[in-house]
């Protein structure tokens, strides 16, 4: 989850997603936003288009209560869900504006999800 919804929860669902099917986990990550834009950032949808994504019905939503209910494990970025939740939660604050460089911030990005399927790994 991150404020607009629309770019790094963006990101880190594409690859959490992708790297899980690799792994044969049987995990799937969605993309929140506590103020969710209409349509996922430019620079979003192009390096993931450019990475291989077909991100064409792709939009931002607003975190509902269900969402977190349901999840295994939340995530936020440089926000935090609009009400309380005893969920796993980890805060991946910090990361560069999608923005100003897309390639840095997907990398970080793909850092924290990696580190998080290697952690779902162990649970296997």
């Amino acid at each position: 989850m991150c404020e607009h919804g629309a770019a790094r929860s963006v990101i880190a669902a594409a690859y959490f997603n992708k790297l899980a099917k690799e792994k044969n986990l049987n995990y799937q990550a969605a993309f929140r936003g506590t103020s969710p834009d209409s349509t996922l950032t430019t620079a979003t949808a192009a390096g993931l288009i450019k990475d291989g994504f077909n991100t064409t019905v792709w939009k931002p939503l607003l975190v509902a209560r269900a969402d977190v209910s349901a999840a295994t494990q939340v995530v936020t970025f440089d926000c935090s869900p609009p009400f309380e939740s005893n969920k796993p939660a980890a805060k991946w604050d910090g990361v560069p504006a999608i923005s100003k460089d897309c390639n840095v911030a997907r990398n970080e990005i793909l850092k924290y999800v990696q580190l998080l399927i290697q952690d779902l790994e162990k649970k296997k």
